[in-house]
This record gives C-alpha cells, sequence and structure tokens, in this order.
C-alpha cells in the first residue's frame, strides 16, 4: 500500500529450542494516518507432505498436514468489529509480541520436496475496506532433545561374524569380522568411534567397508488410502585397505568418519515423516564377491557428548544441511528469488535464498580436543 513504506517482522534470535520464550516486533513505517483494526500474530508450527501418485490409472496429488503449535494474539487493536476504528498517526511503529514455545519435544525445522516441516511468525494488518497486508517470518526449531550423554547411547555395541571359505567343495579356513561401536548417538560434526578387526584365514583377499545411511520416511493417511514414500542417501563411506590370505588387521576410525551437517533423528515425534540412520560395516571379498554385513542404529543427537569432569565443554555451532543429505537438497520456491533449487545443481552466486534450517554441529577444533584427552 501507497501510505505503508516499511512492513517488517523481527525477532531476537534466528532459532529456538523447545520451551524458550520467542520475542519479536512488528515494525510498521507509514507516510500519513489511516485506520487500523487490529494487527494480529500468529504462531505456528506445521509438517506437511504432498506428492503424486497413480490410482487406477488415475494420476492424483495425496497430502497431508500436521500442527504442532498455532498460537494467536492481538498486538494493537481490537478484534471486535464494532465502535470506531482507531487511527494510526503516520510515522515509524513497533508493535511488540513475545510467545513461549511449548516444552514437549518439537520436531526439528526440515526442507524437502515430498514434505516439510516448518516453524514461522505471520502478521496481518488488519485495515478496513482494503486487502490485509500479511507478512511472514520463518525461523528454526532445534529438537527434538536427543542428548548424547543419555545412558542408552553410551552403551558400547559390539559385533561378530564368521564365515567359512571354501575351494572346490572343501573348507579353506575362515574370515572373521570383529567390530564394537564406542556409542551410538552423535551430533553433526563430531566423529564416529568404531574399532574393526578382521582376521583372514581364507584365500582370497578381503576389504572392509563402512557406510552409514539416512532414511527418510514419509507417511500419508486417509482414510482407507495410506501411501507412503522413501528416500534413502550415503552420507559418508570408507573403504580399508586389503586384507591379504591368511593375514589380520586392526581397525581404528579415529577421526575418519566425521559426521557432515544433518538434521537429528526424527521417530515417533511427527505422524507424517521420520528420519533415522544406519551404519553399515561390510567386510568384501574381492573375488567371489560375497560379504560379513553388520547394521548399527546410530541416533544423529542435538546435545553432544561432554567429557565427564572436565571444564571443557564441546563448541557448537548452528549450520545448513549439506547437499547430498535429504535436508539439503532442496530449497522450496518460496524461499528463493530467481529459480527453483532442486539440488540438481549448484546455486548460482547471484541467487539469494531467503531461509534455510539450521542444524547443530560441534566445531572441529573441539572434537580434536576430545580424542586428544582420549
Amino acid at each position: 500500500m501507497d501510505y505503508i513504506r516499511e512492513f517488517d517482522i523481527r525477532l531476537d534470535r534466528e532459532m529456538y529450542y523447545a520451551g524458550e520464550t520467542i520475542v519479536g516486533h512488528v515494525l510498521l513505517d507509514t507516510v500519513e494516518n489511516f485506520k487500523l483494526r487490529a494487527v494480529r500474530v500468529v504462531l505456528r508450527g506445521k509438517a506437511h507432505a504432498e506428492w503424486k501418485v497413480v490410482l487406477s490409472g488415475d494420476r492424483r496429488t495425496v497430502k497431508d498436514d500436521q500442527y504442532f503449535i498455532d498460537d494467536r494474539a492481538i498486538i494493537w487493536g481490537s478484534d471486535k468489529p464494532d465502535g470506531n476504528v482507531p487511527i494510526l498517526p503516520r510515522g515509524h511503529h513497533q508493535f511488540p509480541f513475545k510467545f513461549q514455545l511449548p516444552e514437549s519435544s518439537l520436531p526439528c525445522s526440515f526442507e524437502s520436496k515430498p514434505g516439510f516441516i516448518r516453524y514461522y511468525i505471520k502478521v496481518t494488518v488488519d485495515i478496513p475496506y482494503a486487502s490485509p497486508p500479511q507478512g511472514i517470518k520463518y525461523f528454526t526449531i532445534i529438537g527434538p532433545h536427543i542428548d548424547c550423554m543419555d545412558d542408552q547411547y553410551l552403551k558400547p555395541m559390539v559385533g561378530q561374524d564368521k564365515r567359512p571359505t571354501c575351494c572346490l567343495c572343501c573348507q579353506k579356513g575362515s574370515v572373521m569380522l570383529h567390530t564394537q561401536l564406542e556409542r551410538s548417538a552423535y551430533c553433526s560434526g563430531e566423529s564416529v568411534k568404531l574399532r574393526a578387526s578382521v582376521e583372514n584365514q581364507g584365500e582370497e583377499s578381503v576389504r572392509l567397508k563402512v557406510r552409514l545411511m539416512q532414511y527418510v520416511e514419509y507417511f500419508i493417511d486417509r482414510g482407507m488410502l495410506g501411501v507412503t514414500k522413501e528416500l534413502q542417501h550415503l552420507v559418508l563411506e570408507y573403504r580399508g585397505e586389503e586384507v591379504g590370505p591368511h593375514s589380520q588387521c586392526a581397525w581404528d576410525s579415529g577421526g575418519t568418519l566425521r559426521l557432515p551437517v544433518m538434521p537429528p533423528s526424527l521417530v515417533g515425534v511427527c505422524r507424517l515423516l521420520q528420519i533415522y540412520y544406519v551404519l553399515k560395516v561390510n567386510l568384501e571379498f574381492e573375488r567371489s564377491g560375497d560379504d560379513l554385513q553388520m547394521h548399527f542404529p546410530l541416533t544423529i543427537a542435538t546435545v553432544p557428548f561432554r567429557i565427564p569432569n572436565s571444564p571443557q565443554q564441546p563448541n557448537i555451532q548452528y549450520e545448513v544441511a549439506s547437499e547430498h543429505v535429504e535436508g539439503g537438497t532442496y530449497i522450496g520456491p518460496e524461499f528463493l528469488l530467481g529459480q527453483v533449487y532442486d539440488g540438481s545443481t549448484s546455486l548460482p552466486q547471484e541467487t539469494v535464498v531467503l531461509y534455510r534450517p539450521v542444524y547443530v554441529s560441534v566445531v572441529k577444533e573441539e572434537i580434536d580436543s576430545e580424542v586428544l584427552i582420549k
């Protein structure tokens, strides 16, 4: 509108945890007096899933929503239609607002093509007999609360597998793989602590391979129509040296398996999508193509590991997800000025990104200190 020179929503921070207070204000800079019934503010947290399916030969769009927060407030004026409508004098105005986030576990902010989880402040400037100007400010929720120091994650996970090898129907020794995962929860930026020992008494070389996989499952339940969709991504991979016949080796991951920035595990918090990770440890046989396999569920946390009785605390920062994992491969068109980004190409330097969620990441220097202290 011509008489509104500036309309903006400003928050004291860009990311919040469950239970914290959101503090902000609406800025209105006007060049003339005008009637203003109310300034309305909505705090909303919403999950949305949507994709196309083929049913009975017809291509249809299926979608569903889930709301986590839906709070409202009037920060100026009144909702009552009767009486005189007040006049907002021209000039610079700031209308403060405050919302208390629920203490309950909130899923993290998340962006992908089949579905998203978004949190935002929506402001409506209610002007009589005119289309009300509206603005939206997105912010990030860091959640759910997953602490690497919880007892369930500190217990080592051990696996062992053994396979006899044969040549012309005669047994020719065996190959054994023994692994130990020091703990089962890590934050982005930390290094997965894995040890493996290989005893090769067979007649062919073997090679250790470690892969971390990300799985994202989407669910839409519409009465009798229930549809699902699953995406998976290779997060990281390590391939070891050959272990020759009648030899053995021991391997310690050290800082080799450093986790990129990615969304935390999300299971049982949102009914439309879940995110989980699996660490796959394989021993590949070079000639036969067979392999030994061990799978460990890995939890990506939001509170990092702390060294007990140490004054040194992890240094964390908040970063966008890596482009090769779900949560970092896609930017919605409403957040781009210029073009849609689907992860297939690099973003042009001149592209302006209005919003991307961020996630907890441990600064590398702190990780190195942890290794040294141990």
